[in-house]
């Protein structure tokens, strides 16, 4: 519960600040350590937590509060690769802690508009953003029922774990393709991963935590798409 005693509405920005500061930890993801974050140290704790807070059962996991495989390694590639973004108007979708879209702006991106359903995700990239001296755009909006819009790059971090979400992506991107942007992927090629369809453009070993993943160190890659 809040600290009002009610359950807490995400769309209330100052409580779900709190919450998260008062459940995380301020870390650098170990592939990344230009970047620091608001991270969970374990996943069942801030889990059950988040669902005490909203005063509801079964709610979606707290992906905004982990440094993925597929994020780290394309927040890895940006930074390395900055000339892909300089002055460029990104798309971060599923962005959950913001990492790749603050990647994007630390790379010199004009703009980053990170996109994600969970409330608690935003109010996470608007701490994260504030914490790397960036500033992001945020949208709770499902992008992926919409035409993908004007944006120069898009970028996708560990969005094909579902077969339904991993579908809607894939037609996003091809669209987003289509029209002349650059699709940025970072995935370890998870259980919906289209194979075969994108051109690999680096590898990374990642470290990883054994709660989250089957290995410590989770061999990932970024693809491109346009």
């Amino acid at each position: 519960m809040s600290l009002s005693g009610e359950p807490l509405d995400p769309g209330r920005a100052a409580a779900a600040h709190a919450f998260i500061k008062a459940n995380t930890r301020v870390l650098t993801p170990p592939l990344v350590p230009e970047i620091t974050l608001h991270l969970a140290e374990e996943s069942v704790p801030i889990w059950q937590k988040t669902e005490e807070e909203l005063g509801e059962m079964n709610v979606p996991p707290p992906y905004w509060a982990f440094a993925w495989a597929g994020g780290q390694a394309l927040a890895r590639y940006i930074l390395d690769n900055p000339a892909l973004l300089f002055g460029k108007s990104v798309l971060d979708l599923g962005s959950g802690s913001g990492l790749t879209a603050i990647a994007a702006m630390k790379a010199g991106a004009e703009s980053a508009l990170a996109s994600d359903l969970d409330q608690f995700s935003l109010a996470a990239v608007h701490l994260n953003a504030a914490l790397n001296d960036v500033a992001l755009q945020t949208t709770a909006e499902n992008l992926l029922e919409k035409p993908p819009g004007a944006f120069e790059v898009v970028l996708v971090g560990d969005l094909f774990y579902e077969r339904v979400l991993a579908d809607l992506v894939s037609k996003f991107i091809d669209a987003a393709a289509a029209a002349g942007a650059l699709v940025l992927i970072g995935d370890p090629q998870r259980n919906y991963f289209p194979k075969g369809r994108f051109v690999s453009a680096a590898e990374y070993r990642v470290p990883v935590t054994r709660e989250l993943e089957d290995a410590e160190i989770k061999r990932t890659s970024v693809w491109r798409l346009g």
